[in-house]
């Protein structure tokens, strides 16, 4: 049994590649707020922040001063920004975070998310009181303040190509397949465990375990990577989906970022279902 981890160390990768520097600064902030917070509960010790710079070239003095200026709102958070290595994909740059970390838990997280003030006290009470528990996912809305779906049952290229591409007002004739791809069925207000897949925008996981799936898979460059890791951590340890941590995701769609994005999306679709199948293996 993993031990409990009250007090534990955490470790934050946030990849970026040309982000949007004042999103970013508030995705920063909210991260500095919440590990104050945190630290003030007694559930936190050390913390540390990696920043990994994808590129293009030129961003890592910026980036570092966005994180200085934020962790000017906690104490004590060691900062590293890891730079020089060129875009290497999503994956794979959190998986050079990940390498360095040293911290009993990581966290996943995309520098377009705000967590809420509470949100990593919440998570790590909820570690704290679940040992068999080896990565949560949280409760999170829009900008709008629409509730989004994290946790996902099993796609299918059919749902995948009617989210990603058909505009939402032709969505109802496929309405019933994609509630059921987001499993709206459920109560999001309950915690919901085990889960086996889930978006990666916020991922907290134990670092031991993370290790032992040998983190992102390198070969999907962007898209689908956190689906793959959540399904192959759900094999190992449980996944949970945890309704006190809160965040708010401002993203978006692969079809209104271009062709090279459809063309990435549809790339790493075939890698997880070559790797995966196209059904869940009983």
């Amino acid at each position: 049994m993993i031990r409990a981890m009250a007090g534990a160390s955490l470790s934050i990768s946030i990849v970026t590649y040309a982000p949007d520097e004042r999103l970013l600064a508030r995705t920063l902030a909210s991260a500095a707020d919440a590990i104050a917070f945190a630290r003030a509960q007694g559930t936190l010790a050390a913390a540390r922040l990696l920043v990994v710079d994808n590129g293009p070239d030129g961003k890592a003095a910026m980036l570092r001063q966005l994180a200085e200026a934020a962790l000017s709102r906690a104490q004590e958070v060691e900062l590293d920004v890891i730079t020089g290595h060129g875009n290497v994909g999503f994956g794979q740059g959190h998986n050079l975070a990940i390498a360095q970390s040293g911290c009993d838990l990581h966290l996943v997280l995309n520098p377009d998310v705000e967590m809420a003030r509470e949100a990593l006290d919440a998570a790590l009470r909820y570690l704290e009181s679940h040992p068999q528990v080896g990565a949560l996912t949280p409760s999170v809305r829009g900008a709008d303040g629409e509730r989004e779906y994290l946790v996902k049952g099993w796609p299918t290229p059919g749902v995948l190509f009617v989210r990603g591409f058909v505009p939402r007002f032709l969505h109802g004739p496929f309405r019933k397949a994609l509630d059921a791809y987001e499993l709206r069925e459920l109560d999001w207000e309950k915690e919901q465990a085990p889960v086996r897949i889930a978006s990666g925008c916020f991922l907290l996981c134990r670092r031991v375990l993370l290790e032992r799936v040998k983190g992102f898979d390198p070969a999907y460059f962007l898209y689908f990577e956190d689906f793959d890791l959540t399904l192959r951590l759900s094999k190992v340890t449980t996944v949970a989906y945890c309704p006190q941590v809160r965040i708010v995701h401002h993203g978006g769609k692969a079809a209104s970022k271009g062709l090279r994005h459809i063309a990435l999306f549809v790339r790493s679709a075939r890698r997880f279902f070559e790797l995966h199948g196209r059904a869940p293996a009983s």
